[in-house]
């Protein structure tokens, strides 16, 4: 467990950032040192913290003030979105795209956040990076930033849902983009890239939809430091991440439909295949039949004497392939 020291010396051990807002829309950054002479006269704080330090789990179970269970809620690794209320104050955690450098896929990272009318605490993991809380940052360093609590909360939560609109519009570019391939029934590597936006979609909504849901409850949550524009802002949010959830179905509504249309134009493709190899073996079968009669080492072989036999019979077999081919192609065939 770090001591006294590890916070008051310059080593800002799981602390990514800490405002004292003025209520202005500036604010004055402080350090631990600052943190924990804070009180609320001084204004709105808000912490920004790692959640995966041990500093911070330190603070928060001894310093902080907070209920034990909401701490541990704060604390916990895995957490899907949700909204809890004790007394005036809100428990939420929502997801945030996570621009980490080199990633495959779109992830979904975690912000735990504990909100009161006088204190913001907001919660990460150290590899995670979520350019909506930088955002807010910048705006308060520029004395453009929110001016309460209220505010400080609605802005986090509308610039997080914010950052997810380019995710899915290049989801949407994506499937677009494989639906004009297999218009032109190319479908050379279309089932892994529709693989790969199904995984995506389906991993989205697996958190948005709950995230939605949480939402929701915050218009049932009678907290007294929501101002009625922050409450706005807030439906507004629950609004745009309804329409994201929906986006997500109709993504993973058309992915199936590709779906059948690739393994449609894959079985015409294997059945155009199967007629031809029949009708070859229909063209080989009369001429192989006669070979095998000719060949039989048995007496009385015709024209086994005759220096002509064997063109002769090199003439019925093109006369009976040109026979063939015609039935075949008045049966259709070929």
């Amino acid at each position: 467990m770090p001591d006294a020291q590890t916070f008051e010396s310059g080593i800002e051990a799981g602390l990514r950032f800490a405002y004292v807002l003025d209520g202005r829309g500036g604010g004055r950054e402080v350090d631990w040192r600052g943190v924990r002479a804070w009180s609320p006269a001084d204004g709105v704080l808000w912490v920004h913290l790692e959640r995966d330090d041990e500093a911070t789990a330190h603070w928060m179970r001894e310093a902080a003030g907070i209920d034990p269970v909401t701490c541990e809620a704060l604390l916990a690794e895995e957490s899907r979105p949700r909204v809890e209320c004790n007394e005036d104050a809100l428990l939420v955690v929502l997801r945030g795209v996570d621009l980490k450098d080199g990633a495959d896929a779109v992830d979904l990272a975690p912000v735990h956040l504990s909100v009161t009318g006088t204190r913001v605490i907001s919660l990460r993991d150290k590899d995670d990076q979520i350019a909506a809380l930088r955002d807010i940052r910048k705006s308060l360093a520029a004395g453009q930033g929110p001016r309460g609590a209220g505010e400080l909360f609605a802005q986090i939560a509308a610039k997080i849902v914010r950052d997810l609109e380019p995710v899915l519009d290049k989801l949407e570019d994506s499937i677009d983009a494989l639906d004009e391939r297999l218009a032109g029934r190319e479908i050379s590597g279309a089932r892994e890239a529709l693989s790969a936006i199904r995984r995506q979609a389906i991993g989205l909504r697996r958190y948005l939809a709950p995230q939605r849901e949480a939402l929701f409850r915050l218009h049932l949550e009678e907290a007294t430091w929501l101002a009625r524009a922050d409450k706005i802002r807030l439906r507004e949010v629950t609004d745009r991440t309804l329409r994201y959830v929906e986006s997500l179905d109709e993504i993973r509504d058309r992915a199936t439909v590709l779906h059948e249309d690739i393994a449609a134009v894959a079985s015409e493709r294997t059945a155009s295949a199967t007629v031809r190899l029949t009708a070859l073996t229909a063209l080989l079968l009369p001429p192989t039949l006669l070979a095998g009669l000719l060949g039989a080492n048995v007496s009385g072989i015709p024209f086994s004497d005759d220096p002509a036999a064997f063109a002769a019979t090199c003439l019925l077999v093109v006369v009976m392939l040109a026979i063939e081919v015609w039935i075949l192609r008045r049966s259709r065939w070929l």
